[in-house]
């Protein structure tokens, strides 16, 4: 057994920083040196097992360990999702839906900045709240890319975009599993979230524009701009506060996609702005209501599949006793499970960590994807069955690199968490007493762009959060909020997300070219949930 030590130098600001080495590597690694992401993501879980091993006293079998289960974690479900999800993008564009999609938004309007609100904020909200995990990221801005955006363009916009419905990511459980954390109710949670993430939602339309187009954007689409912002931030504001975190991307993104559709078949911008290099849409063909419908049916498929995987009732198939339980395989790590102990006030009490990989071929989100993909190609008659394989076999070859990207951020995110790094940083964030709700989101960001994934960081950081609140006798729920609005934040910059764009739009090698066109929104919208959640924690909230 070995107790994870969270201030080895006796001195928490220097312990920290030791800890905090490998993330600031990281960030070095990608803006200063311009490395690849695969190369920077490998030497990061190198120093990691370097730094937990030298410094915090960790075994090396189970420093290695820890990060080998990193690694299957990123294989297994998050690179099965990646791939799963740009293979049906791949089998709707060779079936020729994607030509009648892009002529369906581009008849909508040949405006890049209301194709933007229509395909990189609205259906990327849209596929955030039905799967999550790169799934909107990577079909997004590959439509984009198809309507005539520069890749790394398309590919940040998507990301930044993010910001609005990174929070109720696949059907909610960010919020679900951050209220299991701090022992909430989840409509608790969900209620203080409505304080800061509407706000910010509403201003995300105008932000993409501007980065598009400037003022001059702004002021040419303000109309359309204000129609897509109030309709999404109204739905999502209303669904946090009454019904809960499960369909306030899924409800606030149909309704703001329809209702601008309909209001652009009234209003046209004085101008119509497309980039420099962008082919002209003016000639494309014009399809009948039923054509398109079957040619955006991938994505119906796909939500169909991915909210059965979702329910309750199918869920229950998996667990114990469940009619396929066997399908699930929890898997102990050899020299990792049960060996490490969790000490307070990262937890309760002390406690030993499971390390258990799961594989879970059944109930997986990948699983639902591919089903669509079955599905997609079983009713087209437009391909076959060895050009569907080719497809995938495509897919592989062009997504090896970033998967593999993916795995090594794991492993490093894997290691920091049984080596107690990252606790080691909430710890000293948590020393700065009544102004730790102004820090509190920062904790968060971090956490995100560690594990790349707000549910990860709501269970890393969620019961900190909740103890530090209770020390300095803030509000729990708020300061659990903080957490999962400043992770999203994260999402734009999370290695993760990066190596999926710019696979998805097949710029693989330029992650440091992305992160650094995502770096300072990033930054700029955590001030924000800084700030606000240090004004609420002021007034009583």
């Amino acid at each position: 057994m070995w107790l994870q030590q969270y201030d080895p130098f006796g001195n928490e600001l220097i312990s920290a920083f030791i800890a905090f080495l490998p993330i600031l590597f990281f960030f070095l690694a990608l803006t200063k040196f311009r490395m690849k992401g695969i190369l920077a993501a490998f030497l990061t879980l190198c120093l990691s097992v370097a730094v937990s091993v030298l410094f915090f006293d960790m075994p090396l079998a189970q420093a290695l360990s820890a990060s080998v289960l990193g690694v299957a974690k990123g294989l297994w479900p998050i690179g099965y999702i990646v791939i799963m999800a740009v293979w049906l993008y791949k089998i709707a564009v060779r079936t020729g839906k994607f030509t009648v999609i892009r002529a369906s938004i581009a008849n909508i309007s040949e405006d890049q900045r209301l194709q933007l609100l229509l395909i990189g904020f609205s259906f990327n909200a849209f596929l955030e709240g039905a799967a999550g995990f790169g799934v909107p990221i990577a079909i997004s801005a590959a439509l984009l890319v198809e309507l005539g955006f520069r890749p790394l363009k398309a590919a940040a916009l998507c990301l930044i975009a993010n910001a609005a419905s990174g929070a109720f990511g696949a059907i909610g459980i960010p919020v679900i599993v951050g209220a299991q954390m701090g022992n909430l109710e989840t409509m608790e949670l969900s209620r203080m979230l409505a304080f800061t993430l509407p706000m910010i939602s509403f201003a995300i339309p105008f932000l993409l524009v501007f980065i598009l187009n400037g003022m001059k954007g702004i002021k040419e689409t303000l109309p359309a701009l204000l129609v897509v912002s109030g309709i999404y931030t109204g739905t999502q504001a209303f669904t946090i506060i009454f019904l809960g975190p499960e369909l306030a991307n899924i409800l606030a993104a149909l309704l703001s996609m329809a209702g601008l559709a309909l209001f652009l078949r009234k209003w046209k911008p004085k101008t119509i702005y497309r980039e420099g290099d962008a082919p002209e849409t003016t000639q494309m063909e014009t399809y009948s209501l039923k054509e398109i419908v079957k040619a955006w049916s991938p994505f119906y498929i796909l939500t169909a599949t991915i909210t059965i995987w979702s329910l309750p009732a199918f869920k229950a198939l998996f667990s114990e006793n469940g009619l396929l339980e066997n399908t699930t395989k929890m898997i102990p790590m050899p020299f990792l499970h049960e060996t490490i102990m969790k000490a307070p006030p990262i937890s309760p009490e002390t406690v030993a960590l499971d390390a258990l990989f799961k594989l879970d071929i059944i109930s997986a989100t990948g699983t639902a994807i591919l089903v669509a993909v079955l599905l997609t190609g079983l009713f087209s008659s437009a391909i076959t069955l060895p050009q569907g394989m080719n497809s995938l076999k495509i897919t592989v070859k062009e997504l090896w690199v970033p998967v593999l990207t993916i795995c090594f951020v794991m492993g490093f995110a894997n290691l920091s968490n049984f080596a107690g790094l990252s606790s080691t940083i909430g710890l000293a964030l948590s020393k700065t007493g009544d102004l730790f709700p102004l820090f509190s989101p920062i904790l968060g960001w971090l956490g995100v762009f560690i594990t790349g994934s707000v549910v990860s960081n709501n269970a890393l950081f969620g019961h900190l959060q909740v103890v530090t609140a209770e020390q300095i006798t803030a509000n729990p729920a708020l300061l659990l909020a903080a957490n999962t609005a400043g992770g999203v934040m994260a999402k734009l910059i999370s290695p993760q997300s990066i190596a999926i764009a710019t696979a998805a739009v097949k710029q693989t090698g330029k992650e440091s070219a992305l992160f650094q066109k995502t770096l300072y929104y990033s930054l700029g919208l955590l001030a924000v949930v800084c700030v606000c959640t240090f004004v609420l924690s002021l007034m009583g909230v």
